[in-house]
């Protein structure tokens, strides 16, 4: 008998033990996302720039705070201007995706299948790239409602076209490059060297070049000695590109795309949470694009 309430009084205080974790992480958790809306409310004040590090960036006692950062979402590429055609008799910009894809690993034939298969999801039509996918494709691999055609209205949408699973084995953080919120070209005053030398054709130290000049003497984005370029015409000027090359990259590149991405990590001890906003005209008379809330590892 005294074995036996022993171990009931054990499994009891186990119990308790185990039940108090789960509040106290749950408590953990609120705590963080409060912690991440105060600083997406932070950033998302048109008077508050990137260069606020003492706005966007905030502790508080018992371990709580959080990190808020103030980004252009032009800096990604937008998959649906590269896929779509334009209409002027531009084609959809294949080349551009072809080249990323094989130089992530992938063989140069399944590069030119997703892509295809990325370029039949969100043409209106039936027919098939030479190496894409349409509906019989998909009925074949037993999904009855795809291609959507029409543009993809999240990433998360990517995941679906055939052969992105093999992408995303090769180079699982590809969507740390696109986006479908900004205005189209990559913006040249916000792009990251790697992302600016495959739009422009230009080696890698040419497009750190481009970065630093942004920069200014400081080389820190958003402070007062920035030079920022006018026009992505003015990039290619600097950069001397050839006429036969400017005719094929200038229509990937822009300035100063007015979309904003603001991302918001609160913490409460070691739980996290990050809250993402998508806003266009954050400056001006904002609209709200997307919103996202995740956990943190």
């Amino acid at each position: 008998m005294m074995s036996i309430l022993g171990l009931a009084i054990f499994t009891a205080v186990q119990l308790l033990h185990y039940e108090d974790q789960i509040v106290s992480a749950h408590m953990r958790g609120t705590t963080a996302g409060q912690m991440a809306e105060m600083g997406i409310s932070v950033a998302a004040n048109p008077v508050v720039e990137r260069k606020d590090y003492a706005l966007l960036e905030q502790q508080f006692p018992g371990g709580v705070g959080f990190r808020a950062t103030i980004k252009s979402e032009g800096a990604r590429f937008n998959i649906n201007a590269i896929l779509r055609d334009r209409g002027d008799g531009a084609p959809p910009d294949k080349t551009l995706l072809r080249k990323i894809f094989f130089e992530w690993g992938l063989e140069e034939e399944v590069a030119q299948e997703i892509v295809d298969a990325l370029v039949d999801w969100i043409d209106p039509d039936d027919f098939e790239e030479l190496n894409g996918a349409e509906r019989l494709d998909y009925e074949a691999l037993g999904y009855l409602n795809r291609p959507y055609n029409r543009p993809f209205y999240s990433l998360g949408e990517m995941r679906l076209v055939r052969g992105m699973e093999q992408l995303e084995r090769v180079y699982p953080n590809w969507r740390d490059w696109f986006t479908v919120w900004s205005g189209g070209g990559l913006d040249v005053n916000e792009a990251e060297p790697e992302l600016l030398a495959r739009a422009a054709e230009v080696s890698i130290v040419d497009a750190e070049a481009v970065r630093d000049r942004v920069l200014g003497p400081d080389m820190e984005r958003g402070t007062e000695d920035d030079m920022p370029f006018n026009s992505s015409a003015e990039v290619l000027d600097l950069l001397n590109v050839p006429d036969l090359q400017r005719m094929v990259v200038e229509s990937r590149l822009t300035a100063n795309d007015p979309t904003t991405r603001l991302e918001s990590t609160g913490w409460s001890g070691d739980v996290k949470r990050r809250i993402t906003l998508i806003v266009r005209n954050r400056t001006g008379r904002p609209s709200i694009l997307e919103r996202k809330e995740e956990q943190v590892p």
